[in-house]
């Protein structure tokens, strides 16, 4: 049996090239697209037909040293690792990335299923091999499928703090005066971020007046005023006076009911106040 099992192996490792443009030819045949995508796709579709032969190939190995199953399920995971990162970094959908299983499932048997016409093997043989491939498979979608959602969702972090930090936008107005506005609300983790930015901007910029503009912000409850009124705090320690602009009456009053004290704060009451009464200001 071991001897048929390996045989069989073989013969998936010398065909995996063409085993892997059947399944190419038949898969991308269901698949439309625009003269612009065909030219792109003929760009990457040489290392496409290599990842699917040497995907082949990993279930020729797999029957070949298929008393080492834990060998043939590394290789499927690292597989699965490299090559989920690369689909989603394509773009291809996840849906229909894995729509391929079915077809590798398909050309694989057929190939097996040719083979043992023309040398027939036993029954207990091919059941063996059943149990070698179909889990095989299964464990390269998991593993493909896992490291294609992390990939995601890494990429949606990065593009979440992106964003973040475009939410602290501190810009300069001039020598040593800056204004950050701040829109709409603000979470723990964009407070985290307001911080770190604020000071971080502040002292590269080499500010010496900050103005804070809260004609943005909507609401404000106990965590959001502790924060700001951190940074202000922070900022005074680097140097850097803050006035604080627009803030609403309705915000202005739940300011007052969380008890904060707003005498020791330059406030104005609009932004172009701040600006207007800045202009006198001797920054040298």
């Amino acid at each position: 049996m071991t001897t048929e099992i390996q045989a069989l192996g073989k013969m998936l490792l010398i065909k995996k090239h063409d085993i892997a443009l059947e399944i190419h030819r038949d898969r991308m045949a269901a698949v439309p697209l625009t003269e612009t995508q065909k030219r792109n796709f003929a760009k990457i579709e040489p290392k496409i037909l290599e990842l699917r032969a040497e995907f082949i190939g990993l279930f020729g190995e797999a029957l070949v040293e298929h008393e080492d199953k834990q060998k043939a399920i590394e290789q499927v995971r690292e597989w699965g690792t490299r090559n989920g990162e690369y689909f989603f970094h394509l773009g291809a959908p996840l849906k229909e990335a894995l729509r391929d299983t079915s077809f590798y499932r398909e050309y694989i048997w057929k190939a097996i299923r040719k083979a043992a016409e023309e040398s027939p093997i036993s029954s207990d043989t091919l059941f063996e091999i059943v149990f070698i491939i179909d889990p095989l498979l299964d464990s390269a979608v998991y593993y493909f499928s896992l490291n294609y959602v992390d990939s995601f969702q890494r990429s949606m972090e990065n593009a979440r703090s992106a964003f973040m930090e475009l939410s602290v936008p501190v810009v300069p107005l001039g020598p040593e005066v800056g204004i950050l506005p701040l829109i709409g609300n603000i979470d723990t983790e964009r407070a985290r971020l307001l911080m770190e930015e604020t000071l971080r901007q502040s002292e590269s910029l080499k500010l010496s007046i900050l103005v804070l503009d809260l004609s943005g912000v909507l609401t404000v409850d106990t965590m959001v005023a502790d924060q700001l009124f951190k940074v202000i705090e922070a900022l005074s320690l680097i140097g850097v006076r803050t006035i604080i602009t627009g803030i609403r009456p309705e915000v202005s009053h739940t300011m007052v009911t969380l008890g904060v004290d707003l005498n020791h704060l330059t406030i104005k009451g609009t932004l172009h106040q701040a600006l207007k009464d800045l202009k006198f200001y001797s920054l040298s």
